[in-house]
Order: C-alpha cells, then sequence, then structure tokens
C-alpha cells in the first residue's frame, strides 16, 4: 500500500528553532487511525524565502538543545 497524504493527520506541532534560514519543527502525526509517531523535521530557506525540506542528518549543539527539549513536549503531548 502506498503512502496516502490525505490520511496522515496532524494531531500537534511546534517550532523549537528558528535560526533564520534553518528551522526545526517536532509534530505529532497519525496515519490512517493508526498509533501516534513523532517527526522531527529540518527545513532550510531558499534565496526566494521559500522553506524545503532538509535531511535533519547531524545536529549542532543548539539543534541538540532544541530537538530534547521538544521530545519533552512530544512526551508530555502524545495521546
Amino acid at each position: 500500500m502506498a503512502f496516502d497524504k490525505t490520511l496522515d493527520k496532524e494531531l500537534s506541532s511546534k517550532e523549537v528553532l528558528d535560526d533564520g534560514d534553518i528551522r526545526l519543527t517536532i509534530a505529532i502525526y497519525q496515519y490512517n487511525g493508526g498509533i501516534p509517531k513523532v517527526q522531527i523535521k529540518r527545513e532550510v530557506q531558499n534565496n526566494d524565502g521559500d522553506w524545503k525540506f532538509a535531511k535533519l542528518g547531524r545536529l549542532t549543539f543548539e539543534e541538540i538543545q532544541a530537538v530534547a527539549d521538544g521530545l519533552k513536549w512530544a512526551y508530555e503531548t502524545m495521546p
């Protein structure tokens, strides 16, 4: 079965870092009524001002702190 965006429901999200041209977001999603799961997303801003998905990969110390705080929020928020 292929992924169907219409079945993916965002339950809650929180932007945990906005460093000008990079932002990190922690979100809780539920697919097709299944188990809620946490997503960590990094986006970078291009020259046109549009935000584009970027691999999370390696993290800076500041990003680690933001993700740790975001995961604590997600833990307390998850249904």
